[in-house]
């Protein structure tokens, strides 16, 4: 049981440096996030393999641990005897508005909101039968795939993208200002949301089959090396062509093959973790540390990067914007380090981090005020 809390903790770790390794491309964009919308110009070669490593496979990495969490809990109240989904459902209203404070506050991408939508759903499937799961996995399979099947057909119509204008809300613009685009443009903004819910009601009941199989366990040894091959050795050369295959291929190049690479990653790094004996080295015991805090440091990391990117803070997207692409990946390691150094600091006297401890609290705060007037 230990070694598998681990091998969570560190997965949840790397997940997370890799979300912000997407990240980070967009706030390095003198343009910010209408740069990357716009869809203007190529990128070079190095910055092209550069966005491969990361692009929408740690997504997918994060939408499977998410799912597994969800067993997780299934699992504990079913073994406490409580109504499902019951109480999960204020745990995931509580995930849709604290991701709705990530994306008016500091980030366009949030990726919380559509977990909280697709957890709302998968809540009431993930104790049915395992026909019924099928079912539902290979109907909003079809339906994610045909949604960027039609949005790939799409672009690859219309003549080649235009460049990103003399966009400046970024690059001199203010915070309040930022603040004032997100509102107003929240359909747009939030558009990511028709791909990320229905991939993630695949990945969230696919992630909690595995579990079931065993994938964190000794015997589940023979899974994860088919795993392993089919996203490392199949998907992940597949999805380097699609990156270099022009702006009109994007969705496939986020939305299909990154998740079938980020199976492979799963099993490779738990095969790795389960693999080690002795005490756990620096390395993963700070990657370990990341995945306790893990919703603190996704904030913090779009927090610090967009102090470091954007014009009402340091404005290194524009100063800088003459060294990309390689002071990009130097901003990710600066801002990993420094998330992973707090994490480990704080995880010193707190067993949950900041954000985590007051979104503990706001979970139990309804029950805490019913128990309390039963006292009374």
């Amino acid at each position: 049981m230990t070694t598998r809390i681990d091998a969570l903790d560190v997965l949840r770790g790397v997940a997370i440096m890799g979300t912000l390794g997407t990240n980070i491309w967009i706030f390095t964009v003198p343009a910010g996030p209408a740069g990357i919308l716009a869809m203007g110009g190529a990128p070079g070669t190095a910055e092209t393999l550069l966005r491969f490593l990361s692009n929408g496979k740690f997504l997918g990495l994060l939408t499977l641990l998410f799912g597994i969490g969800l067993e997780l809990q299934y699992r504990s109240a079913v073994r406490k005897g409580l109504t499902w989904p019951g109480r999960y459902l204020w745990r995931a209203a509580l995930l849709f508005a604290e991701g709705l404070l990530h994306y008016i506050l500091i980030f366009e991408f949030d990726v919380l909101m559509g977990y909280a939508i697709t957890s709302m759903v998968v809540a009431y499937l993930i104790g049915r039968s395992e026909r019924t799961v099928r079912i539902w996995m290979v109907a909003a399979g079809t339906v994610h795939v045909t949604l960027v099947a039609l949005l790939t057909l799409a672009l690859l119509a219309e003549d080649a993208p235009g460049g990103s204008g003399a966009v400046t809300l970024y690059s001199r613009g203010g915070w309040t200002d930022q603040v004032a685009a997100r509102l107003e443009h929240v359909l747009l903004l939030r558009a990511e949301l028709v791909f990320i819910v229905p991939m993630g009601v695949v990945l969230f009941l696919l992630g909690s089959r595995l579990l079931r199989a065993g994938v964190f366990e000794e015997r589940g040894a023979g899974l994860r090396r088919k795993l392993a091959l089919a996203g490392l050795g199949v998907a992940a050369p597949l999805n380097l062509v699609t990156s270099f295959a022009g702006p009109a291929w994007f969705a496939v190049d986020r939305y299909i093959l990154p998740p079938l690479v980020a199976l492979g990653l799963l099993a490779l790094l738990t095969s790795i973790v389960l693999g080690m004996k002795g005490a756990p080295g620096v390395m993963r015991r700070g990657l370990a540390g990341v995945g306790r805090t893990a919703l603190s440091c996704y904030v913090f990391q779009n927090l610090a990067a967009s102090v470091l990117c954007y014009g009402w803070g340091l404005g290194l997207a524009v100063r800088l914007d003459g060294l990309r692409p390689w002071w990009v990946p130097v901003a990710w390691a600066a801002i990993c380090l420094l998330f992973m150094t707090l994490a480990a600091l704080w995880l010193r006297r707190f067993d949950r981090g900041p954000l985590e401890l007051a979104w503990q609290w706001a979970y139990q705060a309804p029950w805490r005020r019913q128990a309390e007037l039963q006292r009374s």
